[in-house]
């Protein structure tokens, strides 16, 4: 998830904010301060109501880092690289750079966040317990007590993407020996559990008129789609198993030579291309940059024969470019760059594809079908794909799957024509355009005379050029 605010880094891991945290602090202040504090402790004035709220609120997210650093800390423990730590709307995320290798990594980072959570609860309790001080303040600590405990309860409901689906899946991981099995039935309680939660969500709104039935239904939501892009981002990783960039990309794609003038470019390349972002590339073929189409329409008419095609593209960064053998689950962990590119393909020294939202989309729905298939397929190997496109994309013979040799026409029989149906004896009847028996020119026929046919070159003379040059007789 993308950081709008940088907030520093905790042992080292980069912590931040998505943008919705502010409304969510906004939202916990307010309900603190107009009705929660209020109805506990009422006869205060509001600036108090307002300056515990605010502080509770703020106590409150950073027990919610506490519960995603505590993922982050034993999943560090166990081998796995922390990428970052982000608080949104919902709560928090941490991204990590790899999987759990065994069930029991799985369990013990996933069940580390609740273990969090209720550690907190319990620590808030005894603070209270024999504090004598101002009832305000008892009342807001007795709040963060109660939703950390509510929050480790939460998260241990047994539906991905929350904490207890992961340690569902981890059992059923052990249980079974099948991590595949496993994920497609985490995935499933966790679109159960999102359903559940809209329906209990929508009888509180409808038949008591709560309004926080809303909140669930958005929570259960929020389940039902992560469940299910998690599930199908699972199934793909399954389904990519053994498979390379190569046998996702699109190859040969149309490219932007960086020194060319913009004008130029449009004429010789955009207009008669069938993509939205080509690969920059300097003198040497090395990708540099990436433009798209959005960016050229932008620019002014008059500008474009002053500029060049590298004043306009944006930077490619390295983590965007793949090599055609590297496995293809890579691609999962990138997001569209420009337009709607994903990577840029490079074998050293140039540009041989590039993989767009649409080839990833192609991708996910043939892993899929892959990986419920009854005879799923096995993974294509080098002889499957011999050669990427070269340069001069000269055009190759069709070849067969199996053996890699050129095949003849079904009609065809040791490379010679057969005869068509209409022929008798193995001599071909008059065509309907035929007169007199003679056939009449074909299209690709000059001067009025039949071309060679394609059986002329395996074994039956060339006409002689005189032939070709003697007037045809009606």
């Amino acid at each position: 998830m993308r950081q709008n605010l940088r907030l520093g880094h905790v042992a080292g891991i980069p912590v931040g904010a998505h943008w919705s945290t502010v409304a969510i602090a906004a939202l916990i202040g307010g309900l603190l301060a107009a009705s929660v504090l209020p109805e506990a402790v009422p006869g205060q004035g509001e600036a108090r109501y307002w300056i515990v709220a605010v502080a509770a609120s703020v106590v409150f997210l950073g027990s919610l880092l506490g519960h995603e650093l505590a993922h982050a800390l034993v999943a560090r423990r166990r081998g796995i690289t922390v990428k970052s730590i982000t608080l949104w709307l919902l709560g928090g995320v941490t991204e990590f750079d790899g999987e759990a290798k065994t069930p029991k990594d799985e369990f013990l980072i996933s069940a580390a966040g609740p273990l969090a959570s209720l550690v907190f609860s319990v620590f808030f309790f005894l603070v209270i317990l024999p504090f004598d001080g101002p009832a305000l303040v008892i009342s807001a600590v007795r709040w963060l007590a109660l939703m950390n405990g509510m929050l480790a309860v939460f998260n241990m409901l047994p539906g991905a993407p929350l904490d207890g689906g992961r340690v569902l899946h981890a059992a059923l991981w052990r249980r079974h020996g099948d991590r595949a099995r496993a994920d497609r039935s985490a995935a499933k309680a966790g679109q159960v559990l999102g359903m559940t939660l809209i329906a209990i969500g929508g009888m509180e709104l409808i038949l008591l008129a709560w309004t926080g039935g809303l909140w669930m239904m958005l929570i259960g939501w929020f389940l039902v789609s992560a469940a299910r892009s998690e599930g199908v981002v699972r199934a793909a990783r399954e389904g990519l198993q053994g498979w390379r960039v190569r046998d996702v990309m699109t190859p040969s794609p149309d490219i932007a030579p960086g020194w060319q003038n913009i004008d130029d470019f449009i004429d010789t390349v955009a207009l008669r291309s069938r993509q939205l972002v080509f690969p920059v590339v300097d003198f040497g073929g090395q990708a540099t940059g990436v433009l798209s189409l959005e960016a050229l329409t932008a620019m002014p008419p008059e500008q474009r024969h002053e500029q060049r095609v590298t004043a306009v593209s944006r930077p490619l960064p390295p983590d965007h470019v793949l090599s055609p053998d590297d496995d293809a689950t890579r691609i999962l962990g990138l997001s569209t760059f420009s337009g709607d590119l994903m990577a840029v393909v490079a074998d050293p020294g140039h540009v041989v594809g590039m993989v767009t939202t649409s080839d990833l989309s192609r991708a996910l729905q043939q892993a899929i079908l892959r990986t419920t298939s009854t005879h799923p397929p096995t993974p294509p190997t080098h002889d499957d794909h011999p050669s990427l496109p070269s340069a001069d994309h000269s055009p190759t013979p069709h070849q067969d799957h199996d053996l890699g040799i050129p095949t003849a026409h079904q009609e065809d029989h040791d490379g010679i024509p057969a005869p068509r149906q209409e022929d008798h004896d193995g001599v071909p009847a008059p065509r309907q355009e035929d007169h007199d028996g003679i056939p009449a020119p074909r299209q690709e026929d000059h001067d009025g005379v039949p071309a060679p046919r394609q059986g002329d070159r395996l074994g039956f003379p060339e006409p002689d050029q005189d032939h070709r040059d003697r007037p045809l007789r009606g």
